[in-house]
């Protein structure tokens, strides 16, 4: 099952997979993801992007903090520690 939520000019998406969810908000500068994808190809690959873990839920994931980001999303002023949903803001067309 794929769960499709609108987040201002994001969007979420929650997918069931048998063991757990994958979790994941797009916006125009980048992504949010779960500890289940991974960050090292999205480097290699110079994307935005931002790790948080130990979630099931768009909702949960923009309350947790940032673990890790790429080297962009660094560039684009997002922390380590910093709550998803301030991360979101530099991450969409808005900022």
């Amino acid at each position: 099952m794929i769960s499709i939520k609108k987040i201002n000019d994001c969007i979420g998406i929650e997918i069931k997979l048998k063991n757990t969810n994958l979790v994941l908000i797009l916006a125009e500068k980048g992504y949010i993801m779960c500890g289940y994808l991974n960050l090292e190809t999205a480097e290699k690959l110079g994307d935005v992007a931002c790790v948080v873990r130990g979630v099931k839920t768009v909702e949960e994931l923009l309350e947790k903090e940032i673990e890790e980001i790429t080297e962009n999303a660094r560039k684009l002023g997002i922390k380590e520690g910093m709550k998803a949903k301030d991360a979101l803001k530099l991450l969409s067309s808005e900022s």
